[in-house]
C-alpha cells in the first residue's frame, strides 16, 4: 500500500506545504490543500490514505480539522506537522490516534521514515479490518470459513491456564499465555 499511496498534505504555509510534496511525490500521490475546508472536500472527493497536517492555521484549526477528519473517515493515518508543538497538543493528538508528532523544521530522511511506517500500519489494520469482516455474520455460512466465538470468559479462560501450568505434564504455561493465548485472545475477542 505504501507505493502510490494518496497522502494529503495540510498547511496554510506555502513553502512547508511544497517542500513536502516535492520531497514524497517520487514515491506517492499528493494533494495539498492550504486550510481545513479545503482539507475535508478533498478527503470526501478522493482516497486519502494519509494526512500530514498543520495544527495552526487561520479558520478550521489544525485540532478542529483532526477531530473532523476522525468522524468522517477514522482509518486515514494522520502525521501532524507543526512549527507551534506543545506537550498539551501532543497529547490531545495521541489522545486522537495521531500517528505522529513532529515539530518543524522537519529533516527529511525522518518524515519519510514516519510515513511509511504509518502507512506500513494502516495496512496491517485494513488487513485486520478485512478479517473481521470474513468472520461476521453478515456473510452467508458457505462464504464464512471462521467460527465466532460466543460469550469467551476471559477470567475462566486465564484461571484454566494457570491451574494447567500446576501439572507438570500440561504444554500450557503462563508463558504460553502471555505469548501465545492472551494476544490470540486480544485479535478474536471482537469478532
Amino acid at each position: 500500500m505504501s507505493d502510490n499511496a494518496n497522502i494529503l498534505i495540510v498547511d496554510d504555509e506555502l513553502g512547508p506545504r511544497e517542500s513536502l510534496r516535492m520531497i514524497l511525490k517520487p514515491s506517492y500521490n499528493t494533494l495539498t490543500a492550504p486550510n481545513g475546508n479545503t482539507a475535508l472536500n478533498l478527503i470526501k472527493q478522493y482516497p486519502v490514505d494519509l494526512v500530514t497536517l498543520d495544527l495552526k492555521m487561520p479558520g478550521m484549526g489544525g485540532m478542529e480539522l483532526l477531530k473532523e477528519i476522525k468522524k468522517l473517515k477514522p482509518d486515514i493515518g494522520i502525521i501532524v506537522i507543526t512549527g507551534y508543538g506543545s506537550l498539551k497538543s501532543a497529547i490531545e493528538c495521541i489522545r486522537l490516534d495521531v500517528f505522529d508528532y513532529i515539530t518543524k523544521p522537519f529533516d527529511t530522511h525522518d518524515i519519510t521514515l514516519v510515513i511509511k511506517k504509518s502507512l506500513k500500519k494502516r495496512e496491517l489494520n485494513s488487513g485486520v479490518k478485512a478479517k473481521s469482516l470474513i468472520s461476521s455474520n453478515s456473510l452467508p455460512p458457505e462464504i464464512n470459513k471462521f467460527e465466532k466465538i460466543e460469550h469467551l470468559d476471559f477470567e475462566s479462560f486465564k484461571s484454566n491456564v494457570e491451574i494447567k501450568e500446576k501439572d507438570v505434564n500440561s504444554k500450557y504455561t503462563i508463558a504460553h499465555f502471555d505469548e501465545v493465548a492472551f494476544p490470540a485472545y486480544m485479535v478474536n475477542r471482537n469478532w
